[in-house]
């Protein structure tokens, strides 16, 4: 019960340390990621390995230690308990590497069939290796919860990645769950309030991802024998008073001519400044025939006025050229 406890005090720590930054940094960052480890990895070790400031002399033993069980299982390769001691062993001073080394000794001895030990080369690769973070780690996770829903390292780490990815409603679920098995009440509002934000800002995200206008682009049939099917079509949409730069833009191909597409603020090119701001704007559909996103002589165009308050669609023919 110690460690169970012990593990939420660091993992609401964690929690509350490393979410501005994941706010700030609109992702998991190798800096955030080394922020986690250092409040998650370094006071276990300390804790674990040197207890009380006048155990302080013991770490060297410890490692002493250690370093025996290894080379014990070198000459008992069946010990899977050791195994697993191992990997948490050298988890506990920081040596990664090793640590994945003796875990996947414990995984492949149980056939992958162990949620907990999953969840422990999981945590050991990603220390090891930030960038296996989104693969083989998140696989690991992934794995483990398949075989133990409720696996706090697990549902921990998962979320994290859920948040890299941008997947919002995912990381509250994997928290939620965390929380139901929480035996702290400030470990709980720690998370309660981490879950409400992911909630309210997916809310955000899928409001600003609403389309504002739907544009239905085609080609005139002149200019469908002279421009290439490849060529990218640029759809751009413009503030009247102020035509550069563009509110939003997305690009498509000619060969998908004539398509529906849809804008919303998700599309806007300066943060702030989104289409459902403004009271009518331009849309200009133009085939760029040297591939930039700036108008050239010898482009194809059309274009339309917007009025979202009288109607969110438009028809576009594609059949000016630039001179």
């Amino acid at each position: 019960m110690i460690w169970l406890i012990f593990g939420f005090m660091l993992l609401a720590a964690a929690i509350f340390v490393i979410w501005p930054l994941i706010r700030y940094e609109k992702h998991l960052s190798l800096y955030s990621i080394a922020i986690f480890v250092f409040i998650i990895a370094l006071p276990a070790t300390m804790y674990t390995n040197i207890g009380a400031p006048s155990a302080g002399s013991e770490m060297a033993s410890f490692e002493e230690m250690v370093t025996e069980l290894d080379q014990r299982l070198r000459k008992d390769p069946d010990d899977l308990s050791g195994w697993k001691m191992l990997g948490r062993s050298y988890f506990e001073l920081r040596n990664y590497k090793a640590a994945v080394e003796a875990f996947e000794r414990a995984v492949k001895m149980e056939s992958g069939s162990n949620g907990q030990t999953l969840a422990d080369l999981g945590e050991a690769v990603w220390m090891h290796d930030q960038r296996e973070m989104m693969s083989r780690a998140g696989d690991l996770f992934e794995n483990a919860l398949a075989m133990s829903p409720s696996n706090s390292k697990a549902l921990f780490y998962s979320g994290l990645i859920a948040i890299a990815r941008d997947d919002r409603l995912l990381a509250a679920e994997r928290w939620e769950t965390l929380l139901a098995l929480s035996p702290n009440e400030e470990i709980q509002e720690i998370l309660r309030q981490r879950i409400a934000q992911l909630r309210s800002e997916e809310v955000v995200q899928e409001m600003h991802a609403a389309p504002i206008v739907s544009v239905t682009i085609e080609l005139a049939a002149a200019v469908a024998e002279v421009v290439k099917s490849d060529s990218t079509v640029f759809v751009i949409a413009k503030d009247p008073e102020n035509l550069s730069p563009p509110i939003a833009a997305i690009k498509r191909r000619v060969v998908e001519l004539p398509v529906v597409v849809a804008l919303s603020d998700a599309d806007s090119m300066i943060p702030g400044r989104v289409l459902s701001g403004f009271s009518e704007f331009i849309i200009v559909a133009r085939v760029s025939m040297s591939g930039q996103p700036i108008a050239q002589p010898g482009d194809w165009y059309g274009e339309g006025i917007v009025r979202p308050s009288q109607s969110s669609e438009i028809s576009i023919v594609i059949e000016r050229k630039i001179q």
